[in-house]
């Protein structure tokens, strides 16, 4: 139980840890920008602190990017420098060892040029009309469209961890409610799997009574579910749980130190790093080398400084303690909303806990959130010499928590807990994201109109939140084609009927050509919008920053709306589309326009738009023991539909 929860955990209740890879990519751009600019546009590109952030609550809580007073702790590395450990280089390409390996972390091939940044909606694939295509799957199904190729089952260690991210809520507080009740939605994306890594099961003992999902095997407690009196799921919050240091190098003789040496500073002392026993990979004994703070995931320089990188993480070694929270939740001790705060918060792992009970709803964002020392960008490597230690924990009272304000509702798909509050370092939050597609609101609804609200959003194509603002943009101007002006007016068209991505006769083929369009169309829009600052670097961000979903939708909302005028919170440091000239920014987009619709109707073989209709995404199962897929949709595994009379039970 404890092994699969952790298993869980480390999947889906983590977050933060990616300081390396964005201390590299502001290395990239002050290089290539300047000090200043390349400064700006990175404080742009990472998106984190923006005002226009979709939140779950409206009240602020205060855990932002800067620690408080001057940034003295926080680590620039040199361009260039990250070098990232690879273990598997002690298990070799020809079978197991014959003697113990030396330990990693001094000798890996240097880190990807375009690291893998924050993870976000990404878009789909497209494939030609042609012929018969090869089957499109969404093997994860934790994202949906699927992600791309460099989605794979291994990273960079100093890069960016992946993150999983897809688990709806849906919360209805009894005053919004038709039926005077409180009522949710419920659903974790926990992948699929056969066999499954969770079961459905209903436990009844004295002093309990409960339904939901457990892990398989000795099932004591629920991961989510409900009792008599509430119910209660999670999506991930990725909280800043994981932090990366930079060890300042050195020799214990006072020799000059390299990326190579084996000892660090702390507390004034050159210490040696320790051996740890990983485990065996292949046979082959693996061991890491470890600091005070963590194990050694890479090296880099920092004004020419060699520093080896580690990463600390605040739940480890406490996986078991995470089941105290979920046996109170499954004895029933969370009948309050104020229990249920008390109890949420012993879960160490990042998670957005949604809970509906006969008291209303509330909300809860978990973690064993770290209070860090002052002088700090949380974005950047934190230096390990000791003066910057981790100073506790987050309190109960200053996680994000609450009840729904005047809407009467509570909405996570994975998005910002609350103003002010910033997730992890690898997480971006923007002007846009997928939780805005729970649209629509009858001012009283029923729980079949909170199902439909959720189900729409299941087919709504998320890189579609691009289009209103280019649309907006291009209104008026005059179009370089037919063609070009056809796609437009289709889109607007399948914008307005929330961009569906459905195969209604189960023929393999999406009955919209909306998908085709901008999965096309996406990449090339972001890419047009940020070039003329970027220039020939445009891709590396691109994918350095993740911009390949919500984070580059918004990027291009908040500078075209600033580009048009409109009504701005936070504005951007620079001005990219056009080099800040509507004409020329009109223009730039255009004639991506012209060129996409140029290579869709030569590769569907038809001027018609109506005609470019991409292959279905379709789910299979890990990890592939049966052949078995489905039509992916957005939408969670299972669900929870829950509506509670008020009062006592």
């Amino acid at each position: 139980v404890i092994a699969t929860t952790a298993f869980i955990g480390s999947i889906f209740g983590q977050g933060g840890g990616a300081e390396a890879s964005n201390a590299e990519l502001l290395a990239s751009l002050q290089a290539t920008l300047g000090r200043d600019s390349g400064r700006g546009v990175w404080e742009d590109v990472m998106l984190i602190g923006d005002p226009e952030a979709p939140t779950t609550l409206e009240e602020t809580f205060d855990y932002g990017v800067l620690t408080g007073g001057e940034v003295t702790g926080s680590v620039e590395l040199d361009e260039g420098s990250l070098v990232s450990v690879d273990i598997l280089e002690q298990v070799g390409d020809d079978g197991p060892a014959d003697e113990p390996a030396e330990p990693a972390g001094r000798a890996a091939a240097p880190a990807s040029t375009n690291p893998v940044g924050p993870a976000s909606a990404p878009g789909g694939s497209r494939t030609a009309a042609a012929g018969t295509p090869p089957a499109v799957t969404n093997p994860a199904a934790d994202t949906w469209p699927a992600p791309g190729p460099a989605s794979t089952a291994t990273y960079d260690a100093a890069g960016a961890p992946p993150e999983r991210l897809a688990s709806t809520w849906l919360l209805v507080d009894s005053g919004a409610s038709a039926n005077a009740t409180p009522m949710g939605v419920l659903g974790p994306q926990l992948g699929y799997f056969y066999p499954e890594i969770v079961q459905q099961i209903h436990l009844s003992a004295p002093g309990v009574e409960a339904q939901g999902a457990a892990v398989v095997g000795l099932s004591m407690y629920l991961l989510l579910g409900r009792t008599q009196d509430y119910a209660w799921s999670l999506t991930s919050a990725s909280h800043d749980v994981r932090d990366v240091f930079a060890e300042v190098l050195c020799e214990p003789d006072g020799s000059e130190p390299t990326v190579a040496s084996t000892h660090y500073e702390f507390e004034g002392e050159c210490v040696p790093f320790e051996d740890f026993d990983a485990g065996i990979i292949d046979g082959t004994p693996v061991t890491i080398q470890r600091s005070v703070h963590g194990p050694v995931i890479g090296t880099a320089t920092s004004g020419g400084e060699p520093m080896a990188l580690t990463r600390a993480r605040s739940t480890f070694g406490r996986d078991a303690l995470n089941l105290v929270a979920l046996k109170r939740m499954t004895e029933g001790r969370a009948d309050t909303i104020d229990g249920f705060y008390e109890t949420a918060n012993e879960f160490g792992y990042t998670f957005n806990w949604g809970y509906v009970g006969r008291e209303g709803i509330a909300f809860f964002s978990s973690g064993r959130l770290p209070e860090r020392a002052e002088g700090l960008d949380r974005r950047l490597p934190t230096l390990g010499n000791g003066d910057y230690e981790w100073q506790g924990f987050l309190e109960q009272d200053e996680h994000p928590h609450g009840v729904p304000g005047d809407t009467g509702r509570l909405l996570n798909w994975n998005n910002q807990a609350a103003p002010g509050f910033m997730h992890g370092d690898t997480t971006s939050y923007g002007s846009v994201h997928r939780v805005q597609m729970f649209d629509q609101w009858p001012e009283r609804v029923d729980l079949a109109g909170v199902v439909g609200v959720m189900n729409r959003s299941a087919t709504e194509w998320p890189n579609s939140l691009i289009w209103p603002p280019v649309s907006e943009l291009l209104e008026g101007s005059e179009a370089p084609s037919d063609l070009a002006a056809t796609v437009v007016g289709y889109l607007d068209d399948w914008v307005a009927d929330d961009a569906p991505a459905v195969d209604e006769d189960d023929d393999g083929f999406y009955n919209q050509a909306g998908p085709a369009i901008i999965d096309a169309l996406f990449e090339p829009l972001v890419l047009a919008v940020i070039e003329p600052v970027l220039g020939e670097r445009s891709q590396e961000v691109f994918e350095a920053a993740g911009l390949d979903g919500d984070s580059g939708s918004s990027i291009v909302s908040k500078d075209l709306r600033t580009l048009l005028g409109g009504d701005v919170e936070g504005p951007y440091n620079t001005r990219y589309c056009g080099g800040g000239s509507l004409e020329q920014c009109r223009e730039d987009l255009w004639a991506v326009l012209e060129t996409v619709s140029g290579e869709l109707a030569a590769e569907y073989g038809s001027e018609d738009p109506r005609t470019w209709l991409m292959e279905g995404l379709r789910t299979e199962f890990r990890p592939g023991l049966i052949p078995d897929t489905m039509r992916s949709t957005n939408r969670p595994p299972f669900q929870q539909l829950i509506e509670l009379v008020p009062g006592s039970g």
